[in-house]
């Protein structure tokens, strides 16, 4: 029996969207959600559905999982993508800010699988896939509030783990590091500099920094998505898995002496340019 997906966050030009295409392309049933439908466009495959979804709301996350649900009877894989960037010094960002960024990143994935969760345990089955980041686990200034969402992400998903495991629902951590997708251009047109900000000349390391991961060394999104879907699909699915540009430098910083890696980060993304 070919599965049935639920993706968040799936604006043409993402990671969100690629899975779809991926999930799609391997016989499953994929509802791909936004919260602006019309954000979701270019599918190719009959087998994506596109569905409003707002991962803020309580009410909209509980209409669509019934909705899905009732229709299919089940969901057997969870995909918590939606994410919005951050980009700027993290004393920079208001507070509004901060609520808007953690209930997107981080406070969404406990929302959404909250609702999924009675579903799959109904079935006694399941897979959450939750997309973290490579800066979850090492930070780099100036986009140190995305970090600190990812960096949430990381153990939330570990804990769900562990507290899953009574209902035979698995739990996958991914970890991208460079994938070419819109999330670079979507933070230039966001970000803008406060007029009292203490940071003024850092501005050209915050755009240098917004640029990062798209680069000819980012890892190509549907080649990104082939592998995620690749590993969501086994028996067993790993807690675990990073792909994309700089990973393996990332995976290296983790094992390092922090003071020593910071220092290093710092360095790079504060020289005048």
């Amino acid at each position: 029996m070919n599965s049935v997906v639920l993706i968040t966050g799936c604006s043409t030009g993402g990671i969100g969207a690629a899975l779809c295409e991926e999930f799609a392309a391997k016989g499953c049933k994929v509802y791909a959600t936004a919260r602006n439908p019309a954000k979701m466009e270019g599918f190719s495959h009959p087998m994506i559905e596109k569905l409003p979804l707002d991962v803020t709301s309580d009410e909209d996350v509980k209409r669509v999982v019934e909705q899905i649900a009732g229709k299919e009877g089940r969901i057997d894989i969870l995909v918590n993508n939606a994410g919005s960037g951050a980009a700027g010094a993290l004393l920079d960002q208001s507070m509004e800010t901060v609520q808007q960024v953690f209930n997107i990143n981080t406070f969404a994935i406990l929302r959404v699988c909250r609702a999924v969760l009675p579903v799959m345990a109904k079935r006694k089955k399941g897979l959450f896939v939750n997309v973290g980041s490579i800066v979850g686990d090492t930070p780099v200034p100036w986009n140190g509030l995305y970090s600190a969402t990812k960096a949430a992400t990381h153990m939330i998903s570990e804990v769900l783990s562990m507290e899953c495991r009574p209902f035979n629902i698995q739990v996958m951590n991914v970890v991208p590091g460079s994938v070419r997708s819109s999330i670079a251009q979507n933070m230039s047109t966001s970000f803008n500099l406060p007029a009292d900000s203490l940071y003024s000349q850092f501005l050209p390391n915050i755009m240098k920094r917004i640029n990062a991961s798209q680069t000819e060394n980012s890892m190509p999104t549907a080649a990104f998505a082939k592998a995620v879907v690749s590993k969501s699909l086994r028996k067993r699915p790993p807690l675990r898995f990073s792909a994309g540009g700089n990973s393996t430098i990332f995976a290296i910083f983790r094992w390092l002496p922090r003071v020593l890696v910071l220092g290093y980060l710092w360095r790079m993304y504060s020289k005048k340019m």
